[in-house]
C-alpha cells in the first residue's frame, strides 16, 4: 500500500474525527476515484475513509458485522453529512499485495483458498446484508440498461448483448447461501507472516453467492501476478467439491456490468 505524505487534513472533516490526527503525521493511501483513504500511525495507526454520502453506510455495517466475528478491522465511527466518513484502527500485517507474498505465488494462492473457504463456512446469521446476490444481479441489469460495460471480465471476446445473455442464464443458478466478502482481491485481505490477519473494505459484503468471491480471487491472482498459473492451486486448496466451474466461468459475464 502506497503512503503519500501530506500536509493536512483535507477541509470538511467532522471535528469529532479531526480531533484523532492533530499533530500527527498524515499519508494519503487512496487507490480509486471514488473515495479518499487518509492514515496517521499515531493512535496504534487508524485510517479514515471519505465518499459520497450514503456510499458508506453498507461498509460501515458489514465491518462491525466481521469485526464482531474477529475477521476485520475494528470500525471506530461511522459518520453521514455532506460525506460520508467510515474511522478503523489499522490492521495487524500488511494487505497481501506486499512483495513477499507476491515472491510466494503458490504459497499465496493456497493461503488465498484456504481463507476464503473459511470465510464461507462462518454463520451469516443476523447478517445486514441478507441477499447481496440480489443487489448484485440489480447491478447487472443496471449496467447493462445503462450502457455501463467492460469485456475484460469475460472469459472470451463479447458484446454487450452477449455477455448480458451469458449473465441472465447464470441469474436463476446463483443463491445466497454463504458469507461473501464480494470484492475478495489481494488489497483487501491483510496478513501476518503467512497468516491471515483481517479483511478490509467490506463495502459489497453479504450473504451471497460463494463463486462471486471465488471468480475475484481467481481475478486477483491473475491481475496482481500477471499469471493464470496460480489459478488451479487456489481452486484446490478451496476445495472442488464447492467449484461449479461453468458457474464460476459465468460470473465474468456479470461483472462486465459491475
Amino acid at each position: 500500500m502506497k503512503k503519500t505524505p501530506i500536509a493536512s487534513l483535507p477541509n470538511g472533516i467532522p471535528t469529532e474525527l479531526s480531533a484523532y490526527f492533530s499533530d500527527a503525521p498524515l499519508y494519503d493511501t487512496s487507490c480509486s476515484p471514488e473515495a479518499t483513504v487518509l492514515y496517521t500511525p499515531s493512535h496504534g495507526g487508524l485510517y479514515l475513509k471519505r465518499a459520497p454520502r450514503g456510499s458508506l453506510e453498507k461498509e460501515a455495517k458489514m465491518t462491525s458485522y466481521f469485526y464482531r466475528k474477529g475477521i476485520s478491522v475494528e470500525p471506530l465511527a461511522y459518520i453521514s453529512e455532506d460525506a460520508d466518513f467510515l474511522l478503523t484502527r489499522a490492521g495487524i500485517g500488511e494487505d497481501a499485495t506486499d512483495a513477499r507474498y507476491l515472491a510466494g505465488g503458490d504459497r499465496l494462492a493456497a493461503l488465498l483458498g484456504e481463507t476464503l473457504r473459511a470465510l464461507h463456512e462462518c454463520s451469516f446469521e443476523d447478517c445486514p446484508v441478507p441477499d447481496r446476490t440480489r443487489d448484485y444481479l440489480a447491478a447487472v441489469e443496471e449496467g447493462y440498461t445503462i450502457g455501463r460495460f467492460d469485456p475484460s471480465f469475460a472469459k472470451e471476446q463479447t458484446t454487450a448483448d452477449h455477455a448480458y445473455r451469458r449473465a441472465q442464464e447464470a441469474a436463476p443458478h446463483l443463491t445466497s447461501r454463504v458469507l461473501l466478502h464480494g470484492d475478495f482481491c489481494l488489497p483487501n485481505i491483510l496478513l501476518d507472516d503467512w497468516r491471515f490477519s483481517a479483511f478490509i473494505d467490506l463495502g459489497a459484503a453479504g450473504v451471497g453467492d460463494r463463486h462471486i468471491d471465488l471468480f475475484w480471487g481467481a481475478w486477483t491472482l491473475h491481475f496482481n501476478l500477471g499469471t493464470d498459473a496460480f489459478r488451479e492451486t487456489f481452486l484446490t486448496a478451496y476445495g472442488r467439491d464447492r467449484v461449479d466451474t461453468e458457474l464460476l466461468d459465468t460470473i465474468g459475464y456479470c461483472e462486465c456490468f459491475g
